[in-house]
């Protein structure tokens, strides 16, 4: 199983972006991407981001990792 997770866009140059996770500023590729703006939350999986993701959705899911799937 592989899992991807939301973060968001705080930098692009070229096609690399700074996307913060949880607390975490990582370099990802924007190479599958058609389009994003800094600002723009995305799915990540290794090292790339695959889709762009609505920000309610993102938040969501970030809500969830961090409280384990309890109470949502």
């Amino acid at each position: 199983m592989c899992w991807s997770v939301p973060g968001k866009i705080i930098n692009i140059k070229g096609k690399t972006a700074e996307v913060e996770v949880s607390g975490i500023v990582k370099n990802i590729s924007l190479d599958l991407l058609k389009e994003a703006s800094r600002g723009d939350y995305v799915l990540v999986h290794a090292g790339y981001a695959i889709q762009k993701v609505d920000e309610a959705d993102a938040k969501f899911t970030i809500e969830f990792f961090n409280n384990k799937g309890k109470n949502v």
